[in-house]
């Protein structure tokens, strides 16, 4: 076996990996791995890459190339690579993290950038292969404005511009010189290599590539999809279908001899685990006083500055609302560890999932309502098993006269469909401080709700919230009706509870703070002690706290009522909003006396 081959014989290896790899699967995209081959080729063998770096397929239909790769370099075997797109195989269709060497999940397009954005913040030399397709998508723009804005001269991209898309040429073709003028125009130096398959060529750019200080760098690569089979070569029609048995004979025939025996030495990258997290000792106690007026949102950006010495991990990004999320005091802080990501979320998004992917602790916020615009990513996000924490404020129709466009309420429903996410909603600044330093510990995808207004510290200090739990904050034996709220509408069941109180009816009160996952023991011994559930939400009917908490109770006999926004929110006063929404505490009232009858 030959050690240090030559680039051009390693390259016919990888295009004859590619070809019977895809054969065998029966399914995926063997054209645009060939545009990509010689490029990849030249970084991952001829000296480029180093162990401290990082690649991320940005493009993850390219997939067989990317495994095709790691075979050339012996660290899996062809008979692995014929078990690609099967079930139990690690070479999944699009990359995931069951194949060890994936940096982060590929495949629903536009989001490499990003994420390798957060990688290179985090100080990794990272390098990101991207499709010309995709740079259609907004994000990547997003990427390149703030990738510019911290001048990334250890981000390096490389544009495959092999012309053609899934259906058709891409809108720009083979206009090599307007990509050029519109990344260079957001900051970016550019290497142009007119033949993307000169290795020489190639090896030269990166040779420029690596040397720029500064500013980030794109390798803009014109090339032919297909490339290397004379009848693939640059034709429409063949994205993401293979070669029958008898076509494959004839590229394998034109492909020529291919050396088996010749291997690369390739870089594995080193990895970093959630499980060396550094926790300190060192932790400030929570300090609030019983009725104190203050928004659970400020409560959370004193919970970031309050922690970050236990938790030294910790980065804090925001979408350009630290003021109103109050990360803005992290920012005062710790300014070496706050990085503004400016209207951009889907790219706050992505970056915080390269620093997770890099050992951080990322904690990203922006108001609730504009998190559904990333939830491709936050999507994404759950594939790459990742430890990302997202803050959403400004929850629900309570932030009053701003408007429907302000009010999140879709956002706990979106949490609630991630696979693994835990979904917490404060009601007031110490569960808010201690919820905070619970996500913090988790590892995982966390969403904490904030809220707007001021409410009044209704918990002691010394009060403890573990994940999965809740509070059952009035009881007696004589409830008939259990009423759970979570944030807000919390200080309106308890206003309810007064009203009822004093007019001879008692009813359960439970604050739900963790609506995913629930804590099915309590919700499950008061769907026994009393005859009916009310819940209350300042959300959306739809994927909401009233359908978790039914799904939670279906098998218990007992009725789940559901108070929630269920018309078009205007603009106006928080507390008319909550009663135009029958989520008020007269409309707690009001129905609790109709199922009393």
């Amino acid at each position: 076996m030959t050690l240090a081959p030559d680039l051009k014989k390693l390259a016919k290896l990888i295009r004859y990996y590619i070809l019977i790899s895809t054969t065998a699967a029966g399914s995926g995209h063997p054209t645009t791995a060939l545009s990509a081959t010689d490029i990849m080729t030249v970084l991952m063998f001829g000296g480029f890459f180093k162990k401290e770096d990082r690649l991320i397929f940005s493009k993850g239909h390219a997939s067989p190339l990317f495994y095709s790769l790691y075979a050339a370099g012996g660290v899996i075997t062809e008979e692995e690579l014929l078990t690609l797109r099967k079930f139990g195989s690690r070479l999944e269709g699009h990359p995931t993290m069951e194949f060890p060497y994936t940096e982060i999940p590929t495949g629903s397009l536009g989001q490499g950038l990003s994420a390798g954005i957060g990688m290179a913040l985090a100080g990794a030399r990272t390098f990101v292969l991207l499709g010309d397709s995709e740079v259609a998508e907004g994000s990547n723009w997003e990427a390149m404005q703030i990738a510019s804005f911290y001048k990334l001269d250890n981000l390096i991209g490389i544009l495959d511009v092999n012309r053609l898309g899934q259906s058709r040429e891409t809108m720009l073709g083979y206009d090599i010189a307007t990509y050029q003028k519109r990344i260079s125009s957001f900051g970016w130096e550019t290497i142009v290599l007119e033949d993307g398959h000169n290795l020489t060529k190639i090896t030269n750019a990166f040779k420029k590539a690596v040397k720029v200080r500064g500013k980030p760098v794109m390798l803009i690569a014109k090339t032919k999809k297909g490339k290397g089979i004379s009848f693939l070569e640059d034709k429409p029609g063949w994205h993401g279908k293979v070669l029958s048995k008898e076509d494959l004979e004839k590229a394998l025939a034109e492909l020529g001899k291919v050396d088996k025996n010749i291997r690369g030495k390739i870089q594995l990258p080193s990895r970093v685990q959630n499980s060396e997290f550094r926790v300190q000792n060192e932790n400030k106690k929570v300090n609030y006083s019983l009725g104190e007026m203050i928004a659970t949102r400020k409560a959370y950006g004193n919970a970031l500055v309050r922690i970050f010495p236990k938790y030294p991990q910790m980065v804090v990004m925001d979408a350009e609302t630290s003021n109103s999320t109050y990360s803005e005091l992290f920012a005062k802080a710790y300014p070496k560890n706050y990085f503004e990501m400016f209207i951009a979320e889907q790219n706050m998004a992505g970056v915080a999932l390269g620093f997770a992917r890099m050992g951080k602790i990322p904690f990203i916020s922006t108001f609730a309502a504009f998190f559904t615009r990333a939830f491709d990513q936050i999507r994404m996000a759950q594939y790459a098993q990742t430890n990302v924490k997202f803050c959403g404020s400004h929850a629900g129709v309570s932030i009053g006269e701003d408007g429907s466009s302000q009010m999140g309420l879709e956002d706990i429903a979106m949490f609630r469909s991630i696979l693994g996410a835990v979904v917490l909603y404060p009601a007031d600044a110490v569960s808010c401080e201690k919820l905070t330093e619970e996500a913090a510990k988790y590892n995982g995808i966390v969403y904490l709700r904030t809220t707007r207004n001021p409410l009044p510290v209704i918990y002691a200090n010394n009060e403890k919230f573990p994940i999965g739990g809740s509070k059952v904050l009035r009881k007696s034996s004589r409830d008939k009706v259990t009423v759970i709220g979570a944030g807000i509408t919390l200080h309106e069941t308890l206003k309810a509870y007064d009203i009822l109180k004093n007019q001879g009816i008692l009813i359960r009160v439970i604050d739900l703070y963790s609506v995913c996952p629930l804590d099915l023991k309590t919700l499950h011994l008061t769907a026994k002690e009393t005859n009916a559930i009310i819940t209350v939400e300042d959300h959306h009917r739809g994927g909401g706290i009233g359908e978790a908490v039914a799904a939670a109770l279906s098998d218990s006999g007992k009725t789940v009522y559901s108070l929630a926004v269920s018309k078009i929110p205007r603009s106006g006063k928080p507390d008319e909003l909550l009663q135009y929404e029958g989520i008020s505490a007269s409309e707690i009232v009001r129905k609790v006396k109709k199922i009393e009858k």
